[in-house]
C-alpha cells in the first residue's frame, strides 16, 4: 500500500471535530485566578449535555466521594478546577473515541474504554510519583490513541501486513505503521492535539507514548502515559490488534521511581473501580 501524505493527514486532522466552545471556555476560566465556582457553574450550566456527563463521572467510584455530587457547584468544590477541567474534557471527547475502529481490531467502544483506562491509570501513576499535575497526565492519558481515529480507514486495508512486517522484521508496531503507512497512530494522534491548542508536554507525551526515551519537554508526562497505556493493555481494556506487541520503557519506570509492586497495586485499584461498569457509560 502507498504510503500516507503529511497532506492528506492534515486533511483527515481538519476534518475531526473541534473542540467544544465550552471546553475551551472552561479551560481559560480555571486557568484564571480570579475566575470562581459561580462562574464556572454558570459556564457548564448553559450546556446540559455537558453536565450530566461531568456529574455522572464525578460520582464514578473512581473519585470516591461518600455521599452524591448532586449539582456542577458541588463537584467544582469537591473535585477543584484542575479535576474538573479533565472531566470536562472527558466528557466532550467521549462520543469521538466511543466508535468501532475496525483498523486497529477494536469493537464499539472499546477504544473509549481504553482512553478511559489509561486516563485514570495516568492519574493514578502520577500521584504514585509525585507528579503534581494530575489533570495534565489525565487528559494526555485520555488522548494518547486518539491518532486511531485518523489511521482506522488505513489500517483496515493493511494491519495484516504490518502484524507480518513487526513478526519478520523484529521490529515494533508503531515503527511497521511508518514503514506501510509513512505515519504511525501516536505522531498522528500529536497532530490533532496540536490542532486542539493542547499543552506542548501533551503534544510530546501522545507522539512519545510508545517511545518515551525520545521525550525532552517533559519525560516525566511521557513516561507516565506510555505506563498508563502499558497498563491498560495489561488489563485487557480495549487491546486492539496492537496490545500483543508492546514493550515495557524500564527507562520510564526509573524515571518515575517505580517498581513492579506499585504497578500492581495500581492495577488493583483500577480493578476496583472498575466493578462498577457503568463509569464506561457516556449517556
Amino acid at each position: 500500500m502507498a504510503k500516507l501524505d503529511m497532506e492528506s493527514i492534515v486533511e483527515a486532522v481538519n476534518n475531526l471535530p473541534v473542540l467544544p466552545g465550552i471546553v475551551l471556555k472552561v479551560i481559560k476560566l480555571t486557568e484564571d485566578p480570579d475566575s470562581t465556582v459561580q462562574d464556572i457553574s454558570r459556564l457548564l450550566n448553559q450546556d446540559q449535555v455537558i453536565t450530566a456527563q461531568v456529574l455522572k463521572m464525578a460520582n464514578s467510584a473512581f473519585y470516591g466521594f461518600p455521599r452524591r455530587i448532586g449539582s456542577v457547584t458541588d463537584a467544582i468544590v469537591l473535585l477543584g478546577f484542575r479535576t474538573l477541567r479533565s472531566i470536562v474534557m472527558a466528557a466532550a471527547v467521549s462520543d469521538l473515541l466511543n466508535q468501532e475502529i475496525p483498523g486497529y481490531a477494536m469493537e464499539y467502544g472499546e477504544l473509549w474504554r481504553h482512553s478511559q483506562c489509561a486516563a485514570m491509570a495516568a492519574r493514578l501513576i502520577a500521584r504514585k510519583s509525585k507528579f503534581a499535575m494530575l489533570d495534565v497526565a489525565y487528559t494526555a492519558g485520555l488522548l494518547h490513541d486518539i491518532g486511531k481515529i485518523i489511521l482506522n480507514n488505513a489500517m483496515q486495508d493493511t494491519y495484516q501486513e504490518i502484524v507480518a512486517r513487526v513478526t519478520s522484521d523484529n521490529i515494533s508496531f508503531v515503527e511497521a505503521e511508518v514503514q506501510e503507512l509513512g505515519f504511525n497512530h501516536a505522531q498522528v494522534g500529536a497532530r490533532v492535539v496540536e490542532k486542539w491548542n493542547l499543552p506542548v508536554e501533551t503534544v510530546e507525551a501522545i507522539r512519545y507514548h510508545h517511545i518515551p526515551e525520545k521525550a525532552e519537554v517533559n519525560p516525566r508526562l511521557t513516561a507516565i502515559v506510555h505506563l498508563a497505556d502499558v497498563i491498560s493493555v495489561s488489563m485487557g481494556v480495549g487491546m486492539g490488534i496492537d496490545g500483543l506487541l508492546y514493550s515495557v520503557s524500564e527507562e520510564a519506570m526509573q524515571l518515575l521511581g517505580l517498581d513492579e509492586i506499585t504497578i500492581e497495586s495500581i492495577i488493583s485499584e483500577l480493578i476496583d473501580v472498575f466493578s462498577d461498569q457503568s463509569i464506561f457509560e457516556i449517556k
